[in-house]
């Protein structure tokens, strides 16, 4: 069983991969989220006049935060020396959408694809904490990784 399921020990419990063995490299992720309002709150995100305050910049933090912690909310996901994380936030007022794209970078033995998403997770569940008493109807969307590079596996990009 854990020659297909690389999570899974020989008696099919869950375990962490051993990696140690795997050369370091860099490697880079993009995840994103959409975080869909209205075109009046998303005028209000954009302009950074929430009640809030400027919710952009507190969900930017928040993803980068997020994203050094990922091995502590994926049980199974390995610690690892991050070298960068970016998170930004992309407003159409006209749309009603916030757009937030991480990008996590690292020189290690395992990818940065958990981080990448754990990070715009986060920032987008931030911002609508920072919009929620403007608008509770807001939806976050579509988190996903949209591209990955090196590792053993090679590069990998979502189809447009």
């Amino acid at each position: 069983m854990s020659d297909d399921l690389t999570h899974l020990d020989e008696a099919g419990r869950a375990r962490m991969v051993h990696v140690g063995a795997k050369p370091v490299s860099a490697r880079t992720a993009v995840a994103t989220a959409v975080v869909r309002m209205t075109p009046q709150t998303a005028q209000l995100l954009a302009e950074g006049r929430l009640p809030k305050g400027d919710a952009a910049a507190v969900a930017r933090v928040a993803g980068i935060m997020a994203a050094k912690r990922t091995p502590e909310l994926i049980p199974l996901c390995h610690p690892i020396r991050l070298s960068s994380v970016a998170v930004d936030v992309e407003v159409d007022a006209g749309a009603g959408t916030a757009l937030v794209t991480a990008t996590v970078g690292t020189e290690d033995r395992t990818g940065v694809e958990m981080e990448a998403l754990v990070g715009a997770g986060v920032a987008a569940f931030t911002l609508y904490d920072m919009i929620k008493g403007v608008e509770r109807g807001a939806a976050v969307e579509h988190v996903r990784l949209e591209s990955k590079q090196g590792g053993s596996r090679g590069d990998w990009s979502r189809e447009p």
